[in-house]
C-alpha cells in the first residue's frame, strides 16, 4: 500500500522561512547582530586636561566597542544619551598633538580608525590692563604645565596681582592680592622642569621660585627680553622653567611693564596700582 505524502501549505512554508531567518539572525547575535558601522567622527569639545566629547555616527552602534587612543584619552566611556546611530564618547585628553583613535568590537575586530587633532592648552588672563593669552606646551613640560592648569581650574588666580614688575626685565604675578597679602598656595611645590631646550626669551612664560629648585607653587613670570640669564646652565645654576609663550597681549604685557612700581611692605618693584588678574580660565 502506498503512502501518500502531503505537502506543506503555503502557511507552513511561510512559517519555515521565518524560523530560518529567525535562525540566521539569532547566528548573528539576534536583530543586534548586525556589524556596528561607523561612517563619521566628529570632535565637539577636544582639549588638554579636559574631558573631551566625540560624537560617532554611524549604523548598529552599541556601547560595548572598545576605545584605544594609545593611552591619549584615558577611561573612555560612552554618554547615556547615546544611542544606536549616534553614540557619545567621552575621556581625559592627556596629550597634544595627533592622537590616534580606534573602534573596535568586543571580540577585537577593528570598525573604525582616524586621528584627532588635540591643541595645545591656552590659558586666557583677564586683566586690569586688557587680556593675555598663553599658549603652554605640556610636551616638553609637562609637570609645570598640569600644575598651572590646575590653579587655573582651581580659580586661584582671580583677584590676584602682577606683584613684581622690573622694566625690561619680567612682570610676576600669581601669588599675591591687593595690598601684598599672600594667598597661599594649595599645592606642594613642584618638580623643576628645565634644560629641556625651552629659553626664557621674550615672552615665555615660566615659573618663579626660591633659591630652592623644586619649590615652585602658584607664582609665574613673562619675560620682557630675552633672559638667556635665567636659562639652565648646571646642576649648581638649573635656571627657571619655561613652559608657555605669549600668543596673543604682548601689548598688554608690555603696558603692565611700563607701571610705576614702589617699595610696599618691604616688597621692591610693586606697581603704586594694582594690576589685577580678574580672571583667569582656559580657553583651548
Amino acid at each position: 500500500m502506498f503512502e501518500i505524502q502531503k505537502y506543506p501549505s503555503n502557511k507552513y512554508l511561510s512559517l519555515a522561512a521565518s524560523l530560518v531567518l529567525v535562525s540566521l539572525l539569532t547566528a548573528c547575535g539576534g536583530t543586534t547582530g548586525f556589524p556596528p558601522v561607523i561612517t563619521a567622527v566628529k570632535p565637539q569639545s577636544v582639549s588638554y586636561g579636559r574631558t573631551a566629547t566625540i560624537y560617532l555616527g554611524g549604523k548598529d552602534l552599541r556601547s560595548s566597542l572598545v576605545v584605544e587612543t594609545g593611552g591619549g584619552c584615558v577611561n573612555p566611556s560612552f554618554a547615556s544619551n547615546s544611542t544606536t546611530d549616534v553614540l557619545v564618547l567621552n575621556c581625559g585628553v592627556k596629550v597634544v598633538g595627533d592622537m590616534p583613535l580606534t573602534i573596535k568590537t568586543a571580540t577585537g575586530e577593528v570598525v573604525y580608525t582616524t586621528t584627532i587633532t588635540v591643541p595645545k592648552p591656552q590659558v586666557t588672563l583677564i586683566t586690569s590692563k586688557g587680556a593675555i593669552t598663553l599658549e603652554l606646551d605640556p610636551t616638553i613640560a609637562p609637570i609645570t604645565t598640569n600644575n598651572f592648569l590646575s590653579y587655573v581650574a582651581s580659580g586661584f588666580y582671580k583677584d590676584t596681582l602682577f606683584h613684581r614688575v622690573i622694566a625690561g626685565f619680567v612682570i610676576q604675578g600669581g601669588g599675591y592680592v591687593s595690598g601684598m597679602l599672600k594667598r597661599t598656595s594649595s599645592a606642594p611645590a613642584i618638580e623643576l622642569e628645565t634644560n629641556k631646550g625651552l629659553s626664557n626669551l621674550r615672552g615665555t612664560l615660566a615659573m618663579a621660585r626660591t633659591n630652592v629648585p623644586n619649590s615652585a607653587t602658584s607664582e609665574f613670570f613673562i619675560n620682557l627680553v630675552d633672559n638667556l640669564s635665567l636659562d639652565y646652565k648646571n646642576s649648581a645654576n638649573p635656571g627657571y622653567a619655561v613652559f608657555g609663550s605669549v600668543v596673543q597681549g604682548l601689548d598688554v604685557v608690555d603696558a603692565i611693564a611700563t607701571e610705576p612700581t614702589g617699595v610696599l611692605k618691604g616688597f621692591t618693584d610693586v606697581p603704586l596700582a594694582d594690576v589685577t588678574i580678574t580672571l583667569a580660565v582656559q580657553t583651548l
